[in-house]
C-alpha cells in the first residue's frame, strides 16, 4: 500500500507541469496494480484533445521514470458529472453540491443524499432534503459522490422533458489509454 502512496505522489508531481502547461488542474491521481488515473479539470471544461496531449505527454515521462512496474493501463480523463470525493479538497470543492454518501461503523451502513453544507478538518455536513443536517467523521465514509441533476436551471420557469438545456453542471470528459 505504501509503495502505491508513493507513486501516486510521483505521477501526480511528474501530471502536474504538463497539466498545467494545458491551463489544467489535477483534480485526483490514483495508481492500482494495473491502473494509473490522472483525473484533470479546467475552468470552462476540458475537451478530448488536451486530454489526448496530457496522455501522450504524461506516457512518455512515466515511461521514462519507471515509476509504474509492470503492464499497466494510462487513463487521463475528466472527473465527470458525478465526481468520486475522496479527500478533503474534494469535499471542500464541493461544498453547496447535492452528494450522496455511504458511511460505515458502529451503527452499521448507511446512505444519506443531500446538499454538503461544509466540510471541516475532520467532518463533513450533509443536509437532506427534509432539512435534516448530519455531521460525518471522515473516517466514517466509505465512499462519497457528487450527485448530477438533470432538469432546468435553478430559477428557470421553463417545463420540458428535464433532459434539455439545464445541465447544472457543463459535462466534460475523456480518456485517454495507454
Amino acid at each position: 500500500m505504501r509503495d502505491l502512496e508513493a507513486a501516486q505522489q510521483i505521477v501526480r508531481r511528474l501530471a502536474e507541469p504538463i497539466v498545467s502547461a494545458e491551463g489544467g488542474s489535477i483534480f485526483d491521481v490514483e495508481v492500482r496494480p494495473g491502473l494509473v488515473r490522472v483525473l484533470v479539470e479546467r475552468a470552462g471544461g476540458i475537451d478530448v484533445e488536451t486530454l489526448a496531449e496530457v496522455s501522450r505527454a504524461l506516457s512518455r515521462e512515466l515511461d521514462a521514470s519507471d515509476v509504474v512496474s509492470g503492464r499497466y493501463v494510462l487513463e487521463v480523463s475528466s472527473p465527470g458529472l458525478e465526481r468520486q470525493l475522496r479527500r478533503r479538497e474534494h469535499f471542500l470543492g464541493a461544498v453547496g453540491e447535492q452528494v450522496t454518501v455511504r458511511t460505515t461503523g458502529p451503527e452499521g451502513v448507511r446512505r444519506l443524499s443531500g446538499v454538503l453544507e461544509a466540510a471541516g478538518d475532520d467532518h463533513i455536513v450533509v443536509r437532506s432534503a427534509e432539512g435534516v443536517a448530519e455531521e460525518i467523521a471522515y473516517g466514517q465514509i466509505d465512499t462519497a459522490r457528487t450527485v448530477f441533476e438533470w432538469g432546468p436551471p435553478a430559477g428557470s420557469d421553463k417545463g420540458g422533458s428535464g433532459r434539455s438545456g439545464g445541465a447544472s453542471r457543463k459535462q466534460r470528459g475523456a480518456t485517454g489509454k495507454r
